[in-house]
């Protein structure tokens, strides 16, 4: 398969309700789509970086730049035809980035998948045909803002609630949360928004019976999540820690999770995100699928991954109109709490081209020799 081109288009699409999290709030999702065209098919793939360097050093503006500049071009010296498990190896010299190359490996993937008519379930290994759904509900301004927020979740079939919290705002919304719902899935999420003197704190955590605390220190601090590990009932669940499956198994050796959250963009793209599924599996650690606030062609692929058998959570999959009333492709609907993998090729999904043009602020066609 050879690669003749990429484009990228930067995206802004309105949100449905502002999303509010200790990294800011969010009221338009800004993304970067990359297309990847070659002699057989193209394929899609979506940047999860957000506008500014929160959640992560990347952020779209910058994904734009070092694909224009460096992983693109990258790929040019990639001898014969290209497929989507030469991507990282061709890519591996520049440090970091891996939203941007996660983007492009999909892309790519996406293309070669479509030539071949093989979806990504098939491809990642997939072994169900729907997957469990969970929703994730950022800070709001009130208790019973809240409530009506979960209730709403609830009413609509989600099969797992996800409370982002902070400091000065935790116990209290989980202890509401339960007191109106009763022995719900739930569990928090926390930004790396503490520190190891919080530990005392957040144990104030364990008697709601929480699913697990993801995340609650800093992505570099491996012992303070080993020590809270060990002062916690309730488990702790790693994202921003694991980057790669070498980390995934460095923080399980060292006791620092009992949970793993798989983000493909966090990672550096799906193929990571299948060894990591594979180490966590090996070790008996269960794994969820993240979102980034994703479009359809972010949902199509994360949806398809968390039908892999080592994913046994609910994960924030969460539908279409969760997050959009117009996505990019054909919306995804939940029902009875789950969203149906899709089974034609590559992603199974395509954007449609109206709605793709009408939310593009800026567009770069990147030719390849």
């Amino acid at each position: 398969m050879k690669l003749t081109g990429v484009e990228l288009r930067t995206i802004q699409v309105p949100l449905v309700t502002p999303f509010r999290t200790s990294f800011g709030t969010e009221t338009v999702r800004e993304a970067l789509v990359v297309r990847a065209v070659t002699d057989e098919a193209e394929g899609w793939g979506e940047c999860g970086a957000g506008t500014a360097p929160l959640y992560s050093a990347e952020y779209t503006h910058a994904a734009a730049d070092v694909l224009t500049r460096h992983l693109v071009p990258a790929l040019a010296g990639v001898a014969g035809g290209l497929e989507a498990h030469q991507v990282a190896p061709a890519l591996a010299e520049f440090k970091g980035h891996r939203m941007a190359k996660a983007a492009l490996e999909t892309a790519v993937l996406d293309a070669g998948l479509r030539a071949r008519g093989v979806s990504f379930g098939q491809a990642l290994g997939a072994v169900r045909d729907r997957v469990p759904c969970g929703v994730s509900v950022g800070i709001t301004g009130t208790l019973p803002e809240l409530l009506d927020t979960v209730g709403g979740y609830l009413g609509d079939g989600y099969r797992r609630i996800k409370l982002k919290i902070e400091p000065g705002w935790d116990i209290e919304p989980v202890r509401a949360v339960r007191e109106r719902f009763g022995d719900i899935p739930l569990q928090v999420d926390a930004n790396t928004a503490y520190s190891r003197a919080d530990a005392r704190h957040l144990a104030g955590l364990d008697p709601f019976g929480l699913l697990l605390l993801e995340q609650p220190l800093a992505e570099d601090d491996l012992l303070g999540h080993a020590e809270l590990a060990r002062q916690l009932s309730t488990p702790i669940c790693l994202d921003e820690s694991i980057v790669s499956a070498r980390a995934a198994a460095d923080a399980i050796a060292m006791g620092a999770c009992q949970v793993v959250n798989i983000k493909p963009g966090r990672v550096g793209g799906y193929l990571e995100a299948k060894r990591i599924h594979d180490v966590c599996a090996a070790h008996d650690v269960p794994v969820w699928c993240g979102g980034m606030l994703e479009t359809g062609l972010g949902r199509a692929a994360n949806v398809a991954l968390a039908a892999l058998p080592g994913f046994t959570l609910p994960g924030d999959t969460s539908a279409s109109d969760r997050y959009y009333r117009t996505d990019l492709t054909p919306p995804f609907r939940l029902e009875d709490g789950h969203l149906a993998v899709p089974t034609g090729p590559g992603l199974g999904v395509s954007p449609i081209a109206e709605v793709l043009d009408e939310v593009t602020t800026a567009t770069a066609w990147l030719p390849l020799p």
